[in-house]
């Protein structure tokens, strides 16, 4: 059990930041989040989220670490070609935080498994690599009110957004149906530099940070687009459509 000794030791530099503090630090050992897929983006939002002391983290991804994944999935290395992604994830959170509890799924989200893994969770990110789970994280987390942080990289470019919760549109208010397949390449048929889901995996766990603190301005409802050629933002405003046939009125 961790003491408040313990607690400074570790956090003293982010508990040390104003509007955080040592109740600050409490809030996140409290908080869970649960991050649906442990690759590219999944990396570093898990390694902030362990590190920055969120208590309870649930990884979904069915997937296996191949030696393709190490250009940008930065939790695993050469030793771990053929593990899944998962379970090797959770080995290396606990390493890197003991005191949290960890938990791995490695299973593939579907519409039948969803709900019963969502549900635990305080705040859901979607670090899924394609569309049919980010529609279906997106329909079970605008039906259960929860925080949903959702990303997508191609290539250059990254974005992020805020969605669900109690008032924020859903997936479906900007995309109402999901793309044919083939019409949209995936990252593997695409390409992506390795450094953007470092990036945009980042400001997933800084979103999701933000949640549990309340602290800052919240992304719900907003779509940010980084640019990794130009380092230049743009921020759009994501109306919650009336018409959406998930979340709508």
């Amino acid at each position: 059990m961790e003491t408040t000794v313990d607690i400074v030791r570790r956090y003293r530099k982010q508990i040390a930041v104003p509007g955080i503090g040592i109740e600050g630090q409490r809030k996140l050992r409290n908080a869970s989040a649960l991050v649906i897929g442990a690759g590219g983006l999944g990396s570093p939002a898990l390694l902030y989220l362990a590190a920055a002391g969120i208590g309870r983290i649930g990884i979904v991804d069915n997937d296996t670490v191949d030696l393709s994944n190490l250009q940008r999935q930065i939790l695993y290395d050469e030793a771990d070609q053929g593990a899944l992604k998962a379970v090797r994830a959770a080995e290396k959170l606990h390493a890197l935080n003991s005191t949290l509890t960890i938990e791995p799924f490695p299973v593939r989200l579907n519409e039948q498994n969803a709900a019963e893994h969502i549900a635990p969770y305080d705040v859901i990110l979607d670090c899924a690599d394609n569309f049919h789970t980010r529609y279906i994280i997106s329909d079970e987390c605008s039906r259960s009110k929860k925080m949903l942080v959702h990303a997508s990289i191609h290539r250059f470019e990254g974005q992020v957004m805020g969605l669900c919760g109690d008032t924020a549109p859903c997936y479906r208010c900007l995309y109402p149906e999901q793309p044919a397949d083939g019409l949209i390449l995936r990252c593997d048929e695409a390409g992506v530099i390795g450094v953007l889901p470092g990036i945009i995996g980042s400001m997933q766990a800084a979103e999701a940070l933000k949640h549990v603190l309340g602290a800052g301005i919240p992304l719900a409802g907003t779509l940010i687009v980084f640019d990794a050629l130009t380092m230049q933002m743009r921020r759009f405003t994501i109306a919650k459509r009336a018409d959406c046939r998930c979340c709508g009125t």
